[in-house]
């Protein structure tokens, strides 16, 4: 008599929350291996391999890995990787909302924790239908559908597949616009000087992904035409502005950037100003250093005196009461 199959557990629903990722460690063999990975996603670097291979592993790996580790040292934490921490945070929060409704579980789209890792460790403990959730409200083929592409090796490898299905971009969801407007406004509420001017700086892309049809740029002004709407009428006299951060390489990114503008403020009269990152459902080493140290350093030497980087809405209430809406609206039928 053939044994008995070993029972599985099973029947249970899970979502997944996956960012970006991280490097493990302040340093640079740390970065050096999270940039290999990131930046070997044909998603990112659309560029044939032959290539780019050369330059990645020749100049790029050689030198980039210590100015970037010096980057997260200065906003790493305790707790790890502000990013990390923060998603970790997220989950949590989540768990707490859903309760019995969903096993919650986050990953990192490059670095650790790993998706395949976590799709397996969900699958093992008897979530046959998963929620996978890409926390970019905007979508891009560099962001959301690399995600998309990882799932897809994932699930590959198992005999066994869950069910899936994935959280859509949210870029001009109601919920998502409500949220940025509650917390944003608390914020500015609570500085020590009154801003002129409010500047909502978004993630670069090369201007190549939007001219092969991305929509990345589209969604990104829609975001800010939608948010600078409802803010405008809490504060008629804050000008927000709208830019574009993070470029790398010689290739034409999406404008403004975010430092010409920071630098042209200041030069042009303005002495007090806001940055918000809209684009980011958390803060990382692009909100932390990239604009509340170096986007500081740009506005100040141009002239300007007064400088605020707005948190994200991590685990905020208006960003869990956003995520939670989100979630049960997708989790709904399962």
């Amino acid at each position: 008599m053939a044994a008995e199959h070993p029972k599985a557990s099973s029947g249970r629903i899970g979502v997944l929350l996956v960012n970006l990722g991280t490097p493990d460690a302040p340093t640079a063999p740390a970065v050096r291996r999270y940039l290999a990975e990131f930046l070997s996603d044909p998603r990112v670097v659309e560029i044939p391999a032959a290539l780019w291979k050369p330059i990645l592993h020749g100049v790029i790996l050689r030198t980039r890995p210590a100015k970037s580790a010096h980057a997260y040292a200065q906003v790493w934490t305790e707790g790890g990787s502000p990013l990390a921490v923060i998603t970790a945070a997220q989950a949590k929060a989540l768990q707490e909302r859903l309760g019995a409704r969903a096993h919650v579980d986050w990953a990192m789209r490059y670095g650790n924790p790993a998706i395949p890792a976590r799709l397996s460790a969900m699958k093992a403990a008897g979530c046959e239908r998963i929620l996978v959730v890409p926390l970019y409200p905007q979508y891009s083929g560099a962001t959301t559908a690399s995600v998309t592409d990882r799932v897809g090796e994932a699930m590959a490898a198992l005999r066994w597949q869950p069910t899936l299905r994935s959280l859509p971009p949210y870029y001009d969801d109601p919920a998502h616009i409500g949220a940025l407007e509650a917390d944003l406004a608390g914020q500015l509420e609570t500085l020590d000087f009154v801003p002129e001017v409010l500047l909502l700086s978004f993630h670069g892309m090369p201007q190549r992904t939007r001219d092969l049809g991305d929509p990345y740029h589209d969604q990104c002004r829609e975001t800010a035409r939608l948010l600078s709407g409802r803010l405008t009428e809490r504060f008629p006299a804050l000008r927000i502005e709208t830019s574009f951060q993070s470029r790398f390489g010689r290739a034409k990114w999406l404008e403004p950037s975010t430092e010409t503008v920071l630098a042209a403020e200041a030069k042009a009269g303005t002495r007090r100003i806001a940055v918000a990152a809209p684009g980011f459902s958390a803060d990382c080493v692009e909100t932390l250093e990239e604009l509340a140290i170096r986007g500081r350093e740009v506005f100040t030497e141009a002239g300007g005196e007064q400088f605020a980087v707005l948190a994200c809405l991590n685990d905020t209430v208006p960003g869990m009461d956003m995520l939670e809406a989100l979630v049960r609206r997708e989790l709904s039928g399962w």
